[in-house]
């Protein structure tokens, strides 16, 4: 289970408090640990994001940040993997990507743990998408389906040979059962 503290704080004074492992989230008042990443949620957040970085990153169209936090509205977030238009990343002076990310990703991508609330998860995609985001995905591995959300439209729950739908500047071919055979390692 993740962990929750009862003590209200606000989103600044929360912003302040030291990191923890694994992450925290700031949830309606409410400080609420994420669970610690396993073996196939790591290795399929470590492939998304080497699959969408291997697409924008060079052409400069956009970014797969994994484990970032993102603070916007009342919330402050970690998606499994924040997906950012290379026009809406903050640069520093210097041309590095600053520390912290006051705004909410483009794309949002969350893998369910077993210990994990699916309704939580399926709303910090919501209030993404309610902030600006364009495009959620929830990876279940368990029963191998990945329910995607866009903005006002009802979820689509994909499985098998279905194509899954990407940032439009991002030209990701990827079907649902492609995502989950990296999960099979030995048979590289």
């Amino acid at each position: 289970m993740s962990a929750t503290t009862s003590q209200t704080l606000t989103l600044e004074a929360f912003l302040k408090l030291p990191e923890t492992k694994p992450a925290s989230e700031y949830i309606n008042g409410e400080i609420i640990q994420k669970p610690m990443p396993k073996g196939k949620h790591s290795r399929l957040q470590l492939r998304l994001c080497n699959s969408i970085n291997d697409i924008a990153e060079n052409q400069k169209i956009a970014y797969a940040f994994p484990e970032l936090r993102c603070s916007f509205g009342t919330r402050s977030i970690v998606p499994d993997v924040a997906v950012f238009k290379w026009s809406r990343i903050p640069f520093d002076t210097d041309g590095e990507a600053p520390n912290d990310f006051l705004l909410c990703p483009d794309w949002t991508i969350e893998i369910i743990s077993p210990e994990q609330s699916s309704n939580k998860v399926i709303g910090n995609i919501l209030y993404s998408l309610q902030h600006g985001c364009q495009l959620g995905w929830l990876i279940d591995p368990n029963d191998r389906s990945i329910l995607v959300f866009s903005p006002n439209q009802q979820p689509e729950l994909l499985q098998g040979s279905d194509r899954l739908s990407s940032l439009q500047e991002i030209n990701l071919n990827l079907s649902v059962e492609q995502v989950f055979s990296w999960l099979k390692m030995q048979s590289m």
